[in-house]
């Protein structure tokens, strides 16, 4: 079957990276429905194939464009603060960029290193604030934002948590898009069941209104992590005595209700809860059965819609559409320990056959029998040992430092 288009897609020559958000496809998700005996067409909307590699591109965009045409922007002025847990920042850190903004972002210490790489590499200054503190204490991310705006001179935040350009950019943008890709496959054209996380609920808010005008029967479902206090009701974020409120997984869940995130009756028809746990084992699950490179919080949908489709036989319906949002992929989470204790240190030929493991094994221990070089000449291959090994003895006796307090690199002679 030929991939679906429609006039939603992507020009084929951009007039900047801006012109690259969104625009994404639906990626049938066949291999692991097998997998877990599910009968449901499942897709997922893979938001990493975005310009800066997340679903808040989209928002990121559209707050800063509109915030310009709005006259609260002002080139060559003003100074963009936000606090996020890293996608919008990065989002907004490409659109900074592109529209000439300086942006300062507030990011919680939990959040990856790569994140804040990829802003700082854009231009933006990070700030990282304690995991710890409750969103309404000024040493939140939230709350040093608000310092740094009553300090800085024309500063603006734009404030994902109540900005309506955030779930409107969404109803505007992503439920189209999902409703375009699945009317243009044969038989049933309808969104059936749409899976979200919530962080601001922009995201599951926003796609709800659309994908409820195209099918008013669409079931939307809302996917918290443990710990957080989004869901309703309300009883399904109270904590076991065992658990301490602490999750890893990145960009979803909150210890407040933004104002973004609405709580419309029939707009969000149910809440799942997440472990973290089944959020990343199905990073991996995915990567391996669906060779779709996605994120932490990507994991919780799956796992919610998984949770969500095996709760009752009534709900997994053959020839049913299934719409995950995949929000962003696994460039942010590459050195987090969930993802790299498993594959560092790993025994050689771990995910192979038994025989194809011990024919490596057998390849490598013959590698004693030669030289480095191509001819096989063992006395090049000494003289090169013998080069390495002086090397090493000259080097021992140098460190050296990056940078001096006068910027300027330096040797030292231990």
């Amino acid at each position: 079957m030929a991939p679906a288009t429609s006039n939603l897609t992507r020009p084929l020559v951009l007039d900047n990276a801006l012109d690259g958000v969104g625009h994404t496809p639906l990626c049938r998700l066949d291999r692991l429905a097998k997998a877990h005996g599910i009968k449901s067409n499942l897709f997922g909307k893979v938001e990493f194939m975005s310009a800066g590699g997340s679903v808040k591109d989209r928002i990121a965009k559209r707050m800063v464009q509109q915030a310009e045409k709005d006259g609260v922007l002002i080139p060559g002025k003003s100074v963009v603060i936000e606090p996020t847990s890293g996608n919008t920042g990065i989002g907004l850190a490409l659109a900074c960029a592109v529209h000439g903004y300086p942006l300062i972002i507030t990011l919680p210490e939990k959040m990856s290193m790569e994140k804040e790489l990829t802003m700082r590499a854009l231009g933006a200054e990070i700030i990282r604030t304690p995991t710890a503190a409750a969103s309404h204490s000024p040493l939140s991310n939230i709350g040093v934002a608000k310092r740094l705006k009553d300090a800085i001179p024309n500063a603006v935040i734009l404030d994902q948590y109540t900005n309506p350009n955030n779930p409107l950019a969404h109803e505007l943008s992503t439920g189209p898009e999902i409703v375009a890709a699945i009317e243009s496959l044969p038989g049933n054209q309808r969104v059936d069941v749409f899976v979200a996380g919530a962080g601001t609920g922009g995201t599951i808010s926003g796609t709800a209104r659309a994908l409820k005008k195209h099918n008013k029967d669409c079931t939307v479902v809302g996917v918290d992590p443990r710990g957080s206090v989004l869901a309703l009701p309300e009883s399904l974020n109270v904590l076991k005595d065992e658990e301490d409120g602490m999750y890893q997984v990145e960009g979803i869940g909150y210890d407040f209700i933004p104002k973004v995130l609405s709580r419309e009756p029939g707009l969000v028809d149910q809440w799942v809860k997440t472990q973290d746990s089944d959020s990343f084992k199905l990073v991996r699950d995915m990567m391996r059965q669906e060779a779709l490179l996605i994120g932490g919080s990507s994991g919780a949908s799956m796992a919610g819609a998984l949770q969500w489709l095996k709760a009752s036989p009534e709900r997994d319906v053959e020839g049913q559409n299934v719409v995950i949002m995949l929000p962003d992929g696994l460039r942010n989470y590459m050195t987090k320990p969930w993802f790299a204790d498993g594959l560092t240190g790993r025994e050689l030929g771990a995910d192979l056959s038994p025989e194809v493991a011990s024919q490596i094994n057998k390849v490598l221990a013959d590698n004693h029998k030669y030289s480095l070089s191509a001819n096989g000449d063992v006395s090049t291959h000494a003289k090169v040992e013998e080069a390495v090994t002086a090397f090493a003895e000259t080097v021992k006796g140098v460190s050296v430092g990056t940078r001096g307090v006068n910027g300027v690199g330096k040797a030292a002679i231990a």
